[in-house]
């Protein structure tokens, strides 16, 4: 008899049973599970390094990392008072829009509507206001206006939050230049996710800022974080030996990674059953949950097959929700028909990723912050920025699409993700559950719970808006000066020359300098920049461009190819210079595009193109334009109906959202022209007030969401 196995296609072959999945805990647990609870009230009473925090920032910068969750804000809001109080003024800088947002409507509870005025250029209120709300790249833009003017900029604190986005690929640059432009009588408070260089960034900025820099480090959780294992066949079990102070995997574990390559143990490369493990966290009342997942569609699936999950949930729990969702969707109708409203309405289990809209990320937020969910099917961006607890967290992968490619956690992305799991004054104790598959490497996650912070490194970078802006204000030697005083010229000091400065951009000293010079050289060669070093007319205004493309607008405007008194039009080519998405423009009807359109697209597209020709011939990016952002905002500027134009786009409503978004933030920079371009100022005004509109921008007020870390 032959024993070799008969080779079977795989399109005929069966699909084998997964064996069934029955919910069970190991007895160690049984202790565990019985701490869970919510703690007793009491006044509230400042941690250690809060309080110490406080004091450090009378007398000198400040660089606190804790935990998520941990009570940052409260420093915050503590050393905003003190400034209050005694008459001065205090800038608070935060990444994101919807923090900002929602920073300034809990701090106006705090201290008055009266006395917060917020900049995020969507918004742009009460500017006067003693204490100011707003992202890090509007300071930044205020600090290279004080430069220009020669003037301080007006306030007597600053405080970044999540400071850790100093070493952010994209981003970090608008952190690290307000840092060096900074004057050092300012004091500078910085709140940070957990980081492992912390005294390097206190010791670069004393260099820089000749003023103490204090660091505050504190390390445990608010509430401790139980990290759990789940066996395929239902159970759960510690992920670590309790008993090991090595924090070796426990026995059940190791055992299942040694056996990894055995498929019948594993959910054989197959999606989570997830209504089985809604069941699991159900009996053992580790809901809600939040379940981080690899991608946008991972997370509707995740939400489609929960739906058959029924939670021990009351009826009055069901009906509050429902009541608190029709409050919400009172004010953004369009949500009312979301395709996942039932799900949501039903089971209380939500979706949260990039490709939903605002107003219902919105949504989902604040009903998890209620305690209106029981799970949220979400992709590693929430762990950034919003507040979004739950009892539990749920690892299906090891690894994050970081905006570029895959790549493994990062102890610091890690203790992000899991900081969300346990709610101050809600939980006793938080769970991070990591789930068997094929993208999620049971022994790396273990070495993440108790792994060192990630070190955080300079992502500084020359581009065409950085170059124009510190041009107006300084000579070219006294922009080496400020060059040298970046975190990567000082983290590569503090590297062995022989070493890359491990993940950052530069391998000695004169990159940048070498870098800004390539940047100057061009500017020259284009007329901004005159052979003295100084800004001609036309680099002036291309100053206030602070976009991602500001010489591509700026040769626009020279050649005279924009629509500058059509603002449908504007908004139209704007769209194609911010999108960064590749579309198919063949498989749009001719008839789809109007005469005006076309003849206003094919103007900049053929008339940028030489001037594209020549950026990558110097060796600097060009956008590539494309008809359908162009068709898709001019149609929607136009008045027509989200729908059709959303069925035009083709895409996840969330990135039509941003497309807007962006475009409107481009058209708030020409609307600073009005010195120069008056008619394309005045048209670009009009255009965001036609696609800043519902859905893209909702009535749901930031303080649906305004549950604090305090």
């Amino acid at each position: 008899m032959n024993s070799k196995r008969r080779y079977i296609p795989r399109k005929n072959r069966k699909p084998r049973s997964r064996p069934p999945v029955k919910p069970g805990s190991d007895k160690s647990l049984k202790k565990i599970f019985a701490s869970i609870g919510v703690p007793k009230k009491k006044p509230f009473t400042p941690d250690r390094f809060q309080s110490e925090a406080v004091e450090a920032i009378k007398k000198a910068d400040c660089l606190v990392t804790a935990p998520t969750g941990a009570g940052k804000t409260w420093i915050a809001v503590e050393a905003i008072r003190q400034v209050f109080a005694a008459g001065g003024r205090a800038w608070y800088a935060s990444p994101l829009k919807a923090l900002t947002n929602a920073k300034y409507q809990e701090f106006s509870e705090i201290f008055g509507g009266e006395n917060l005025g917020i900049l995020t250029g969507d918004r742009k209120e009460n500017t006067d206001a003693p204490i100011l709300v707003g992202t890090t790249e509007i300071l930044r833009n205020q600090l290279y206006d004080a430069m220009h003017r020669g003037e301080n900029i007006s306030t007597d604190l600053v405080v970044l939050d999540e400071a850790h986005y100093l070493g952010d690929y994209d981003r970090g640059v608008v952190w690290e230049e307000t840092m060096i432009y900074l004057p050092s009588r300012i004091p500078l408070l910085m709140l940070s996710a957990t980081i492992g260089n912390a005294r390097q960034i206190a010791d670069w900025l004393e260099s820089i800022r000749s003023r103490k820099c204090t660091t505050i480090e504190e390390k445990n959780r608010p509430v401790p974080l139980f990290p759990l294992f789940l066996h395929p066949s239902g159970t759960l079990f510690p992920l670590l030996n309790q008993t090991d102070k090595k924090k070796q995997l426990h026995r059940k574990a190791s055992g299942f990674v040694k056996e990894g390559k055995d498929q019948r143990r594993s959910f054989r490369g197959q999606a989570p059953p997830v209504p089985d493990l809604l069941r699991i966290l159900d009996k053992y009342d580790l809901l809600p949950a939040i379940f981080f997942l690899k991608s946008r569609a991972d997370c509707d699936n995740a939400l489609t097959a929960g739906a058959t999950f029924s939670s021990s949930e009351d009826e009055t729990r069901r009906e509050n929700r429902k009541k608190r969702i029709a409050e919400l969707v009172a004010k953004v109708p369009h949500i009312a028909g979301h395709k996942q409203m039932q799900i949501l309405k039903q089971k209380g289990l939500g979706a949260h990723h990039s490709g939903q809209l605002p107003a219902w990320k919105i949504i989902i937020e604040t009903l998890m912050t209620e305690g209106y969910l029981d799970a949220v099917f979400a992709t590693s961006t929430v762990a950034a920025g919003v507040n979004f607890p739950a009892r539990s967290i749920v690892f299906f992968n090891s690894d994050r699409f970081n905006g570029r490619e895959f790549s493994p956690l990062t102890p610091t992305e890690f203790h992000q993700m899991t900081g969300r799991a346990g709610r101050r004054g809600m939980d006793k104790i938080g769970f991070a559950l990591a789930v068997p598959g094929r993208y999620m490497d049971i022994s790396y996650v273990a070495r993440l719970v108790h792994a060192r912070a990630t070190d955080v490194i300079s992502q500084i970078k020359i581009n065409f808006s950085m170059t124009l802006n510190l041009l107006l204000s300084h000579h070219p030697e006294q922009i080496r000066d400020l060059l040298d005083k970046s975190f990567a010229t000082y983290q590569f000091k503090q590297t062995d020359k022989k070493e890359k400065t491990s993940g950052g951009r530069y391998q000695d000293t004169e990159f940048l300098w070498q870098n800004f010079l390539h940047h100057l050289e061009f500017l020259k060669k284009k007329d901004y920049v005159s052979k003295d070093d100084t800004l001609t007319d036309d680099g002036i205004w291309a100053s206030q461009l602070r976009i991602d493309h500001p010489l591509m607008v700026a040769e626009g405007f020279r050649a005279n190819l924009f629509p500058e008194s059509d603002p449908a039009l504007l908004a139209a080519v704007m769209a194609s210079l911010v999108n960064e998405r590749e579309t198919d423009d063949a498989s749009i009807p001719p008839e789809k595009i109007s005469d005006g359109l076309q003849e206003a697209f094919a103007m900049v597209s053929e008339g940028l193109m030489p001037f594209s020709s020549e950026l990558e011939d110097a060796g600097f990016a060009a956008p590539v334009l494309y008809m359908r952002p162009a068709l898709a905002l001019y149609n929607w500027a136009n008045g027509d109906d989200w729908e059709d134009v959303l069925a035009f786009w083709d895409s996840a409503e969330g990135d039509l959202a941003m497309l807007i978004m962006r475009t409107a933030d481009n058209l708030r920079h020409i609307g600073n022209l009005s010195g120069v371009f008056p008619a394309a100022a005045n048209s670009a005004k009009q255009a965001i007030d036609g696609i800043l509109r519902d859905p893209v921008v909702s009535a749901i007020a930031p303080e649906a969401n305004n549950h604090t870390d305090l």
